[in-house]
């Protein structure tokens, strides 16, 4: 059956058809929506809680472990995690991919509510959770700022307005604000004037809360009338709670002013933010796990001009930070590298045809393909992103493939003599199996990754399907208006003569020079088994040495930083120390904007930064150059590090902040002695493994506490409980939140500490005063004494185990294999007891990296031996398949070798283009065998005179295929411009790959095909046999 006879014969419904299909292309691609890389959303809730001034251990024992239990039960959970630090708890649960989040938010918020009654009664809030998308970094940052107003007010002005209005905006997730923190009447009591009052700090707490009751008074009505009950005005700032009265003591009223100071500050004084050279508030802005980011970016810098009329006047809102804009410059630069691909591509066409009638045949099928897949990408819901227009950029040298061997099938019968008409019925009809063979191994190929499931199938759903259907769309067009302008374009006399162009003569001598040393090469076959052996073990040994990595390093000009101080120093200590990195960064000239916040619920002595860099055609450096520049001009401040990472669009594996490893070890265990215990001595034996550097492990105490040893007999016999040493120790030091002031726009509070002339010296806590049972005052001293101690400054939990890490990085020379292999040999010397349980790369309960040697390893199989099965149906034949096949040894050669010496790991785009150059360099094996399979069995010529002829008459098309997506893919390689990190491994490996396989596979192809064909003889097999290729057209060649 000839499928290209009915649009030979209708010339113009083959045009009307291709410019359908240009046109539908032309009109999804205006509807289609930009991202910068397929949404592969995690289904994650974090929960966080706090109370202020308790110790890691204390918050992960009486806040962490009740709300994991609860939480741990929730359907289609796949991993819980915490971490403690002094004053709060953060729950992170990952659930399956399927898991609808909503679901899992509502289950999160049940098991909430039923845990509270097992929590402390300390806590200045319940537990508050939000749906996160662990793939993602920020994706706008604004910074409000003001010459006039105070750092609280800006607070109060963005958490009122800023935060709300934000966070109504579709598609947005979360809305963070940092930098200060809202206003609050503070009370700094003075023990001494407390005990010289007789009053604890306790009773003035009471005093103070009672101060505004939060009850409904009901309300008085007769036969005809109703009337509410209310109190009079409440007390509502510094100087209406001054003049509280706390008790009267002969007949004198002891208001508060008398016993502390009354000033109208902020909840949390232990909080700052800058925006460049000034004080400012930011504002973070994430997205939902299903939102578009550029589309969510759009509608909210929509909305900030309304913003900016509903602030003060003196307040300015700045946009320091957006990412649409390198998504945009970097979905530009792919798009230019698609135009500059099929215009490389034309040029090799042309350069081997020569006749601008002619090469412009097959160039016609690149725009109809390219343009008509923009449909199939905008009905299967997809968008245009990188990945996307990597497989359309590489689809340009594919699509004209099938084009070429029609041209090149009907130009060579027009050449003996055929009219172009006859030619096009014939040349077309001979070639559709030849055509199906290679576009069904083509989308098998692509979609056999499919079949994987997970993480990877989202991410490579999309580049697969667009690929496979403009390959589809290609074959579609190859067969109906390539024949057809064949028919009715060509001359009607073409010359019998060497291949046209410029280039003939050269040609024709390099076809004569491979007839006759492939001649001599069949002469002694075996060497060509022996070769493809080679190969094998070769791109084997190559595949274990290479580096791993999940995704290229994105350039997005976006760099999040973090700085970390000894937990000893003080807040007050650390703000001259942030101050001085950002005079440093500043001064950068990479630099254009940058952001931080330091204290607050980050920690006192951290500080967290969000540095925006000048476009990338203006600092002319990566952003990872910028970083490397940066920490090697830090400022030598003893105590302090930085630590930078650049902000990726799509992160696989978890980012680790404040540690610059290579991998890490997660320690589960029950037993916290028994955790750290081997935490240390595993960390002291991976330490010495010459394989492995810049081993970091917990060496015991991390930070400074002072510790209360409480002799309770003593407390019991004065009538003190711990409840009541609790309680005066979280009055006196936790800046506790004592009452709550509701205002129409806002809710503030009251916060309660002692003076800070009795907190610079731990002496102070000898001096505090505890209410016995009997209304008696005690000196904390009579019941307890203090020291100085060393504890972790985190406690983790994993899975609900405690948890510790190890990371490490690999020695230089060392490849992650390596490395890796010494860890387990210490792992198995130090013979662990079963009750400690190491997860190398972990990573604190977060999905693992997907990128291993062994999933990898089996991903390759699987989709070598869809292939196969598929070409064993199509020939029915076992061997022909393996001819096929053998094409990819050396093409695998080519393209690790190509990343080695680039010194590129073996990512997942990486990974990608190997799939891809399966399916290309399959196509020289099928043209080959599809002819010499025809000329056995028409012709009856011996195997060794087939494959012969086979392979000189395929050369030209093999050479124009191949050539084809090489140029292709060198605007990938050269990886120019925004995103070209991301596309810069396809094309090494590409064009990797097909430069060893085109040389390799002419010889090992026609070997191999032959050394089949006489074993298939001596079985008594049929050599010729080719049952699949019977009804592909007419016969003869």
């Amino acid at each position: 059956m000839n499928l290209s006879r009915p649009f030979i014969r209708r010339p113009i419904g083959s045009t009307m058809l291709a410019l359908a299909i240009l046109l539908a292309g032309l009109l999804a691609w205006r509807m289609l929506p930009v991202s910068p890389l397929p949404q592969i959303d995690t289904p994650m809730v974090v929960v966080s809680a706090s109370l202020p001034g308790a110790s890691p251990v204390s918050m992960a024992a009486t806040v962490a472990g009740p709300l994991e239990r609860a939480l741990g039960s929730i359907p289609g959970l796949t991993s819980i995690s915490s971490s403690s630090s002094t004053g709060s708890t953060e729950v992170r649960m990952f659930f399956d991919l399927d898991r609808d989040l909503n679901d899992a938010a509502r289950d999160v918020q049940a098991a909430i509510n039923g845990v509270i009654d097992q929590l402390p009664p300390g806590m200045p809030s319940r537990p508050t959770f939000r749906k996160l998308n662990p793939s993602t970094s920020p994706i706008l940052a604004l910074a409000l700022s003001s010459r006039t107003l105070t750092p609280s007010q800006l607070y109060d002005i963005a958490a009122n307005t800023l935060q709300q209005k934000l966070a109504q905006v579709k598609g947005v997730g979360e809305v963070s604000l940092g930098g200060a923190s809202l206003p609050a009447v503070r009370i700094r009591f003075e023990p001494s004037a407390l005990a010289a009052m007789g009053l604890s700090l306790e009773a003035a707490r009471q005093a103070v809360a009672a101060a505004n009751p939060d009850v409904a008074q009901g309300f008085l009505e007769d036969g005809e009338h109703r009337w509410l009950v209310a109190t009079g005005r409440t007390l509502k700032n510094a100087a209406d709670f001054s003049a509280l009265v706390l008790r009267w003591q002969n007949g004198q009223a002891v208001r508060l002013a008398d016993v502390a100071e009354v000033t109208d500050s902020v909840e949390n004084r232990y909080s700052s933010g800058f925006h460049n050279d000034k004080p400012a508030i930011i504002t973070l802005v994430s997205r939902q796990p299903d939102a578009n980011v550029v589309a969510t970016i759009d509608a909210l810098k929509a909305t900030l001009p309304q913003l900016q009329a509903l602030l003060p006047p003196q307040a300015e809102l700045t946009v320091v930070m957006d990412r649409s804009l390198g998504i945009r410059g970097s979905l530009a630069e792919a798009q230019w590298t698609l135009v500059f691909s099929c215009l490389i591509v034309a040029a090799v066409v042309w350069l081997f045809v020569a006749r601008v009638r002619e090469a412009l045949i097959p160039v016609a099928v690149i725009p109809v393909s390219l343009i008509g897949t923009f449909a199939v990408i905008w009905l299967a819901g997809f968008s245009l992103n990188n990945l996307s227009i990597m497989a359309l950029v590489v689809a340009a040298g594919l699509v004209v493939d099938d084009a070429i061997v029609v041209l090149e099938n009907i130009t060579r019968h027009a050449e003996q003599g055929l009219s172009p008409y006859r030619a096009a019925l014939r040349g077309a009809g001979e070639v559709s199996f030849t055509l199906l063979a290679l576009n069904v191994a083509l989308v098998v190929v692509f979609v056999a990754v499919l079949l994987m499931g997970g993480i990877i199938e989202r991410l490579f759903r999309e580049f697969s399907l667009t690929l496979a259907a403009a390959i589809v769309i290609s074959l579609v067009v190859s067969v109906s208006l390539t024949p057809a302008l064949c028919a009715h374009v060509l001359p009607r006399r073409v010359r019998r003569a060497a291949p046209a162009g410029w280039h003939a003569a050269y040609f024709h001598h390099l076809q004569t020079l491979y007839e006759h040393s492939l001649a001599r090469m069949l002469r002694h076959a075996w060497l060509g088994l022996v070769l493809l052996l080679a190969l094998i073990g070769l791109s084997g040994w190559l595949f274990a040495k290479l580096p791993r990595a999940d995704l290229p390093e994105q350039d997005t000009g976006v760099i999040g930083a973090f700085i970390r101080g000894d937990d000893g120093f003080s807040f007050q200590v650390m703000q001259p120390r942030i101050e001085a990195y950002r005079r440093w960064i500043l001064s950068d000239p990479a630099v254009q904007d940058v952001v931080g916040t330091s204290g607050g619920n980050g920690g006192l002595t951290n500080a967290h930064l969000v540095i925006t860099l000048k476009p990338l055609a203006e600092r002319r450096v990566s952003a990872r150059q910028v970083i490397d520049r940066l920490r090697r001009n830090a400022p030598e401040m003893a105590g302090t590090m930085f630590f930078g990472r650049v902000e990726q669009d799509l992160e696989l594996s978890p980012p680790r902040f404040g540690d610059d490893a290579d991998h890490t070890i997660v320690l589960k265990a029950g037993d916290v002695n028994l955790l750290l215990d081997w935490n240390q001595r595993l960390g002291k034996a991976l330490s010495a493994r010459p394989e492995l550097n810049n081993v970091r492990y917990s060496r015991g105490g991390d930070t400074r506490q002072i510790v209360l040893d409480i002799d309770r007999e003593a407390a019991s016999r004065l009538g003190v409980s711990m409840s009541d040493i609790s309680a005066v120790l979280s009055n006196a030091f936790a800046q506790r939140q004592v009452a709550t002031l509701y205002e129409d726009d806002n809710q503030y509070h009251v916060v309660m500490e002692v003076s800070e002339r009795f907190t610079e010296n731990p002496l102070a806590l000898d001096r505090v005063q505890i209410i016995t049972s009997e209304g008696k005052q005690v000196a904390l001293a009579e019941l307890a004494t203090w020291r100085f101690d060393m504890v972790r400054d985190r406690e983790r939990h994993v899975d609900q185990f405690s948890a510790t890490l190890i990371s490490f990085s690999v020695a230089p020379g060392v490849t992650d294999a390596q490395a890796l292999e010494a860890v387990r040999q210490t792992l198995d010397a130090e013979r662990m007891p079963a009750t400690v349980i190491a997860d190398i790369d972990g990573d604190d309960g977060r999905p693992k990296s997907l990128v291993s040697t062994d999933g990898q390893g089996w991903l390759i199989l699987g989709v070598l031996l869809a292939v196969y099965m598929v070409l064993g149906i199509l020939y029915e034949n076992l061997l022909h398949p393996l001819t096929v096949l053998s094409t990819l040894p050396s093409a695998g050669v080519g393209a690790l070798l190509a990343l080695w010496a680039s010194s590129t790991p073996f990512s997942l785009i990486a990974l990608l283009g190997l799939f891809l150059l399966i399916g290309v360099v399959m196509k020289n094996g099928i043209l080959m065998i599809d002819v010499a399979l025809k000329k056995q069995r028409d012709n009856g010529l011996p195997a060794a005179q087939a494959i012969l002829q086979a392979a000189s008459q395929r050369l030209r098309p093999i050479l124009m295929t191949n050539l084809a997506a090489l140029a292709g893919a060198i605007p990938l390689a050269m990886g120019l411009g925004d995103g070209g990190e991301l596309r810069r491994p396809m094309g090494l490996v590409i064009i990797g790959g097909l430069a060893v396989s085109q040389l390799i596979t002419l010889y090992t192809t026609p070997a191999l095909y032959l050394l089949l064909a006489r074993l298939q003889r001596r079985k008594g097999g049929d050599e010729g046999s080719g049952r699949g290729h019977t009804g592909s057209g007419p016969k003869g060649s």
